[in-house]
């Protein structure tokens, strides 16, 4: 049985193909069209997929559609009714398209009927379509995917049709959610809240915010009990004098400034040391929030595995929180987690459900992506003469070159087979370093990622050897938890202000080529480890092409490109490259949104 998943028209679209209930391909749709976070029908990522899968549209059994549009609807129309209730329902000051406003919302996204009608007419499948809710999505998106034969679910975001947050439990009989919060109640739009208080874009830039906290004391940390108040079993409120959640500008009141005795930080602006522990409080009382929830899920289920999905299962300092002081003895949290993980969610309950059948296998990789052939740029470099190193054939010189490059100081991108799915860089995308260099982290803030220098980055260490740096000794495929440094002194460039860092594990087995890429590096300064961050500029998609990561190459300062098993040196590249890239037209950044998008 072939299921196509969907996720599509709020925030991260995606595609995601699974055949006989096991993954196979799976992608963004701002991968293809370079607009970061793309909402839009992923006709690009579904093609990718049919492609990557050996199918056509013909062979799909079904599509599965992440969430429930007429559920969402009612949601969407009772906030617009209920935050604007002595104002005219329909504003007609008409849009371009012709369509009048729901309180500056254009009528034309408040359609229960559009994913069908676009599943139809922008994909072209005919045949049956199934939705399922956004967190049965977001809970078999991790379950499936776990290998375990039953769990506990749970799942955290801000919001998707109605639900918040949910509880449930998975085995042989299928997925049950038995418990869940209801908007405007939200540990996520509490994040988002404060997260814009602190001058960030929301939706974009929480997890900015959790690698700031570290630098902070919690000393906010009872005013900000004020403003999320953790109830008896499964239960939390907002309190809503702190809250707006109309579609206003802000998604908080002026109370929240006279509650933390600061106005709101403007964005861009320069942080000290207030600001810091408002994220260190922050962090704190999300996680106080979270164990408690958990106790009672555990006690509700009984069950001593967890699963773990939604937008808030990417804060990974949480998410070790949750490991070492949680009641659970296994966890697993899909690497997707954000919106665009609900599109395997989706296909993979479809199967469970329509088929019956069920057969835990863990998820090892999430390189479910597209893979390209690179010839036409071999090709393309030798006719312009471009200077390069062919490994064709020869793995252990690329290595052993790459390695070597990277101990002399250089910043790599380091692009191989097929693309990460979910939002880390995992050794397919990524932009590597020595993470030796003390100065390393602020050279690649500054001058190639062009982004905030109190940012950390992660390691990337082989598996069997994570224990003698990191203290941890379980693997961390996903980059999703972060461990204590045991050499901080030596590792700087990948330690963050607290000691820790966000470990990625890598397997032997399963990518062979990066890890041996990390075990050359050691042997030329014992630190089997590189900085991995991911392959983009700020304000834009990891690449997904060779002609993205070309692009990304000229136009930023990182001084190799490792493009499969050629070798390019950013000396070597023709000044004409650089100029004809710079008057190429691209689209602009997404603008930052100071409040959530409900719509």
């Amino acid at each position: 049985m072939i299921i196509v998943g969907i996720s599509a028209l709020f925030h991260d679209s995606a595609c995601a193909v699974v055949i006989d209930g096991r993954p196979v391909a799976a992608a963004h749709e701002e991968r293809f069209t370079r607009r970061r976070y793309d909402r839009s029908m992923p006709v690009n990522a579904f093609r990718s997929c049919l492609l990557d899968a050996g199918i056509d549209i013909s062979d799909v059994d079904c599509v599965a559609y992440y969430e429930d549009p007429v559920a969402k609807l009612s949601r969407q129309l009772w906030a617009g009714v209920a935050n604007h209730a002595s104002e005219p329902l329909l504003e007609f000051d008409w849009t371009a398209a012709g369509m009048p406003r729901l309180h500056g919302q254009s009528l034309a996204q408040l359609d229960a009927a559009r994913p069908r009608r676009e599943i139809r007419e922008l994909l072209g499948f005919e045949g049956p379509v199934h939705t399922f809710t956004h967190h049965e999505s977001h809970a078999a998106s991790a379950f499936y995917c776990s290998g375990f034969r039953e769990a506990a679910l749970f799942t955290a975001d801000a919001v998707g049709e109605w639900t918040t947050t949910s509880y449930g439990h998975a085995d042989d009989s299928g997925l049950k959610l038995l418990e869940e919060v209801a908007f405007p109640h939200s540990l996520g739009l509490f994040y988002s809240a404060l997260t814009s208080y602190l001058g960030f874009a929301v939706n974009s830039d929480e997890y900015k915010v959790m690698a700031l906290a570290s630098a902070g004391k919690p000393r906010f940390a009872d005013r900000m009990r004020q403003m999320l108040r953790n109830g008896p079993g499964g239960g939390f409120e907002l309190e809503p004098s702190y809250f707006s959640f109309d579609g206003s500008d802000r998604m908080f009141t002026p109370a929240v400034a006279e509650l933390l005795g600061m106005p709101p930080r403007e964005p861009e602006s320069d942080m000290d040391a207030f600001h810091e522990d408002v994220a260190a409080s922050m962090q704190t009382v999300l996680e106080e929030v979270l164990l408690d929830k958990l106790k009672h899920l555990h006690e509700l289920t009984g069950s001593d595995s967890l699963v773990y999905a939604g937008g808030v299962a990417l804060n990974c300092v949480a998410n070790s929180r949750i490991r070492r002081d949680g009641p659970f003895r296994d966890l697993f949290v899909q690497p997707a987690s954000g919106d665009s993980g609900g599109a395997l969610g989706a296909a993979l309950l479809c199967h469970h459900r329509l088929t019956g059948s069920f057969q835990p296998a863990p998820l090892l990789d999430a390189r479910l992506g597209p893979r390209y052939d690179i010839r036409h740029v071999r090709d393309c470099l030798v006719r312009a003469g471009v200077p390069h190193r062919d490994f064709a054939g020869d793995e252990a010189g690329l290595l052993s070159a790459t390695a070597e490059l990277l101990a002399q100081g250089a910043v790599v991108g380091w692009y191989q087979g097929r693309m990460e799915y979910g939002p880390r860089a995992l050794g397919a995308r990524s932009i590597i370093a020595d993470p030796r260099d003390a100065r390393m982290r602020d050279h690649i803030n500054a001058l190639v990622k062009k982004r905030e220098a109190f940012r950390p980055f992660a390691p990337a260490v082989p598996e069997e050897r994570c224990a003698e740096f990191f203290e941890r000794d379980l693997p961390a495929p996903f980059m999703l938890e972060t461990a204590q440094v045991r050499h901080a002194a030596e590792l700087p460039a990948i330690t963050h202000v607290d000691g820790s860092a966000r470990v990625q594990t890598v397997n032997r087995d399963v990518d062979p080529r990066f890890h041996g890429l990390l075990t050359e590096f050691g042997r030329r300064t014992g630190y089997p480890i590189l900085l991995n961050t991911s392959f983009n500029m700020r304000g834009e998609p990891i690449v997904c092409d060779a002609s993205d990561a070309l692009a990304c190459f000229v136009r930023c300062r990182i001084d190799v490109l490792v493009l499969e098993d050629l070798i390019i040196l950013r000396e070597d590249t023709p000044a004409s490259w650089a100029i004809a890239e710079a008057a190429i037209p691209r689209h602009p950044p997404v603008s930052r949104s100071d409040s959530y998008t409900f719509f």
